[in-house]
C-alpha cells in the first residue's frame, strides 16, 4: 500500500496548529492575568508579587506548544523516505 502524497501536509499542519493555538492560549491567559493583576494592585497592593504566578504559567503554555511543534517538525520527511500518514 502506497502512502498518499498529502501525508507531509498533515504533519506541517499539526506543527503549525500546535504553535498557533498554544500561542493564542498563552496570549489570552496573559491578558486575563494582567487584568487580575491590575485589579489586585488597586485593592491589595502588597499582593502584587504573588499574583504574577498566573502570568508565568500562561507563558509556559506557549513554550510547551513550541516544544511540541519542534518535535513534530523534526520528524517530517519526504514521502520517499518513508513518511506515512500515521506519522
Amino acid at each position: 500500500m502506497q502512502d498518499p502524497v498529502y501525508s507531509p501536509f498533515f504533519g506541517i499542519m499539526g506543527a503549525s496548529a500546535s504553535i498557533v493555538f498554544s500561542a493564542l492560549g498563552a496570549a489570552y491567559g496573559t491578558a486575563k492575568s494582567g487584568i487580575g493583576i491590575s485589579a489586585m494592585a488597586v485593592t491589595k497592593p502588597e499582593m502584587i508579587m504573588k499574583s504574577l504566578i498566573p502570568v508565568v504559567m500562561a507563558g509556559i503554555i506557549g513554550i510547551y506548544g513550541m516544544v511540541v511543534a519542534i518535535l513534530i517538525a523534526g520528524k517530517l520527511q519526504k514521502i520517499s523516505n518513508g513518511y506515512t500518514l500515521f506519522k
